[in-house]
This record gives C-alpha cells, sequence and structure tokens, in this order.
C-alpha cells in the first residue's frame, strides 16, 4: 500500500469513505468488506498483562462475552475477540529490532536517539510523518493486523493513536493517514478496528478515518466518555484504574453510575494481570 503525502489544513484529514453501518445485516467498509461490532451487553474483559478463559468477580467466575489481548495471544473461543495491536509505538521486546534494522521509522529527537515514551520507556515512539516513513512502518505492522484475522480476531485495538499530541515532533496529518491505512488494511480483513484513546480526534476518527468502536481508557476519570459514545453510540469499551479513579476524586461506583458512561464499563489493574493473580482486579458495571 503506497501512501501519498499530502498538504492538508489544520482541521481536516485524508480520505472521505466511512464504514456503512446501516444498510445491510453487518456493517461494511467502503469497499464493501463485511465485518462485525462488539456486543453492547455481556461479560468484558481487557487482558492485556495475560490472557485467562475465566474472570473472577465477587459473584464468581464468568467467560468474557468480549475481551482484548494482545496480537501474540490466541482469540477466545466463542467471544468476540479484540486484538491489540501497538500501532504508533514500539512493543517492549522489539525496540532493539526497530532501533538496529528500522531506525529511520522511529521519532528521534534533535540529537538523533530515538524517542521513548515516558510513561512507558520500553516502548519508542514511531514517526509516521512522510510518507516513506508511513510505508515502512505499514510494512511492519500490516502483516500483525493480518495475522490477528488468521487468529480469529473479530477485531483489532490500535494503540497510541494520540501519539501526535504528546510529541510535537511527530507531524499531525501524518499520524492520521497512518491510521486510515490501519483501517483499510483491517477491513480488507474483515475485522473491525477500535479507536483507542485520543478524545481530541473522535469525531475524524469515526466520520473520516472510518474507525467503528472505541477502546477507551480512563474517560470516567476524566469525564470524557461522552466524547466517545457520543460518536460511537454503544459500542465503546471502557476501562478504568482505582489509582486514575482516586487522583479523580471518585470511584467506580460512580462511573457506573453516569448515564455517559459505555454500556461495557470495566474496573482493572493498572497491570491487566490474568486471572488468578494476586495483584488482580476486577469489577464491571452491571
Amino acid at each position: 500500500m503506497v501512501l501519498v503525502g499530502c498538504s492538508w489544513p489544520a482541521d481536516a484529514v485524508p480520505g472521505d469513505a466511512t464504514s456503512d453501518n446501516a444498510t445491510s445485516d453487518a456493517p461494511r467498509s467502503s469497499s464493501g468488506s463485511a465485518f462485525e461490532l462488539p456486543p453492547t451487553e455481556g461479560v468484558f474483559d481487557y487482558q492485556l498483562g495475560g490472557p485467562s478463559d475465566i474472570v473472577a468477580t465477587g459473584n464468581g467466575e464468568l467467560r468474557p462475552d468480549v475481551v482484548v489481548r494482545d496480537a501474540s495471544a490466541p482469540a477466545l473461543p466463542g467471544a468476540y475477540s479484540v486484538c491489540y495491536v501497538n500501532g504508533f509505538q514500539t512493543q517492549p521486546d522489539e525496540a532493539s529490532a526497530w532501533r538496529a534494522d528500522r531506525a529511520h521509522l522511529l521519532l528521534t529527537d534533535a540529537d538523533g536517539v530515538p524517542v521513548h515514551d515516558p510513561a512507558w520507556p520500553d516502548e519508542d515512539v514511531l514517526d509516521p510523518s512522510t510518507a516513506s516513513q508511513r510505508e515502512g512502518i505499514l510494512a511492519v505492522i500490516g502483516p500483525v493486523i493480518d495475522s490477528c484475522a488468521r487468529a480469529g480476531y473479530a477485531a483489532v485495538e490500535i494503540d497510541n493513536l494520540d501519539t501526535w499530541t504528546r510529541f510535537d515532533r511527530i507531524d499531525r496529518v501524518g499520524a492520521l493517514e497512518l491510521a486510515r491505512a490501519y483501517v483499510d488494511r483491517a477491513h480488507a480483513n474483515g475485522l473491525a478496528i477500535a479507536q483507542k484513546n485520543a478524545a481530541e480526534v473522535t469525531e475524524i476518527a469515526h466520520d473520516d478515518l472510518g474507525f467503528d468502536f472505541a477502546v477507551v481508557e480512563e474517560c470516567g476519570a476524566y469525564e470524557e466518555c461522552e466524547r466517545f459514545t457520543s460518536v460511537y453510540g454503544p459500542h465503546v469499551l471502557q476501562i478504568e484504574y482505582p489509582d486514575s479513579l482516586a487522583e479523580g476524586g471518585t470511584d467506580f461506583a460512580r462511573v457506573c453510575a453516569s448515564p455517559d458512561r459505555a454500556p461495557l464499563t470495566i474496573l482493572r489493574d493498572r497491570d491487566l494481570v490474568a486471572s488468578g493473580d494476586g495483584d488482580h482486579v476486577y469489577e464491571r458495571c452491571v
């Protein structure tokens, strides 16, 4: 896939097609590929720290109906499985390979040193600012999306869409063009694709880039859930963490009582460890 660099106004993004969710039994991409949106009821779990077929809750053990897992993990049979793909930063165990073989695709500082995410210091930041860099990134991440489809996932979640808001050396339009390429790649595989966080571009992500649903962290803590539910309706998967709720002066019960929260809203431990681990935290709004 070749991405052509263009000059765009600050409030515009490339592309003019969106997913058509109303004209057939299944949503379809602009190319006509059918995909399935996530359920809006049932048991949801966010399992990036380790897969588990059972969720331990205060009311006993439950089997997830919707689950997000890392691309390296298997999909959960019988559940709507979402494949986590880090589309704008390197995975922790892959940073050295990127530096060795694809350093020109990484964001660097004024001294040419690769930039890492301060919150995740073992993840280097990708730089999609030019067409050639986007091609190079997609050549690596695109096959990961393909593998999610082969593994039986129904959707992908592309993380760190918001890097252009956190690192001013990244070109905003370039980042959004790469996001659109991920949307096209997912749809070509028959996968739905989730916008991850980035409340400032929710309308653009859905209406112009073609994202189908959202996976959102801490929108209850930061009082921005309505920015997602107003665009994606009930097709939002919401995750809250105890530390950010405490910092925001609220708690999970208040999040669950909010009219703006997503139908599938859960509280997880920050490290998202697997069920059975002593640090595992899981609650859900019912």
